[in-house]
């Protein structure tokens, strides 16, 4: 079946990091290789433990990943945005995906077997070198993640999160940086190792003091340097110091 993106879409493709620096014989041929994936808003692309079969891209809508504790609580790792790789895992024999990949809002993947991407792999060893580094990438964002849930205190935790979601779905408006995601507190606990109870507490201060805004399902950062000094622990004489867009 032949496939068909938008200018959009294939602009989004054209900026994947596991096709960087392909020639456009070679891309069009790894499209190609791949097939379409859409989903509607909350069904899953894969569910954690289930045998790695594909690897994936977000062509367009997002993608939440996440993953079931052994006493029962869900974390979430994080929100894909369209051009982010997921369950690259599928690379390796016998894997199984670690995490959960759920769309947020209708969503679109192309993805490829594991077989079919082995076979790329071997006719374009570029796309090998990109997996490699899409798997480092990984490899550290979880080992922050898992540093921050085991050494930060819970305002820092969750200071963290709010900034890296709006480094990955963050919108500039008149009033602040928007974090672009139906993102609820529930959401922020489980992001951050913490309770409903300890992120509404932090929130409600936060928005005393005029940093954020927190309506349903939305945040909206209104003093961007102030999240990054409870983030990084520094103290009040040193908010003027941080570069601007530091935290995008």
């Amino acid at each position: 079946m032949r496939m068909h993106f938008s200018p959009d879409e294939l602009a989004v493709l054209r900026g994947v990091v596991l096709l960087a620096e392909l020639t456009d014989a070679e891309f069009r041929q790894a499209i190609r290789a791949g097939r379409i994936l859409r989903k509607a808003d909350g069904a899953y692309f894969f569910m954690e433990e289930d045998v790695a079969t594909c690897a994936y891209v977000v062509v367009s809508g997002k993608v939440k990943l996440t993953q079931t504790t052994i006493d029962g609580q869900q974390v979430i790792f994080g929100y894909l945005n369209p051009g982010r790789e997921f369950g690259i895992i599928s690379l390796l024999d016998q894997g199984a995906y670690p995490v959960s990949a759920q769309a947020v809002g209708d969503s679109m993947a192309l993805c490829w077997e594991h077989t079919v991407l082995n076979q790329l792999m071997h006719a374009q060893p570029r796309i090998a070198y990109n997996a490699m580094h899409i798997m480092a990438r990984q490899i550290k964002e979880f080992q922050s993640q898992v540093r921050d849930l085991s050494t930060q205190r819970v305002e820092q935790r969750i200071a963290r999160a709010v900034l890296r979601l709006a480094r990955q779905s963050g919108r500039k408006t008149d009033s602040g940086i928007l974090i672009d995601l139906p993102l609820t507190r529930q959401d922020l606990a489980e992001m951050t190792g913490t309770t409903l109870y300890s992120v509404s507490r932090v929130l409600t201060d936060w928005e005393k003091r005029g940093l954020v805004q927190s309506k349903r399902q939305q945040v909206l950062i209104l003093v961007p340097h102030s999240l990054v000094a409870i983030a990084e622990d520094l103290p009040p004489t040193k908010i003027n110091s941080i570069p601007d867009g530091s935290f995008l």
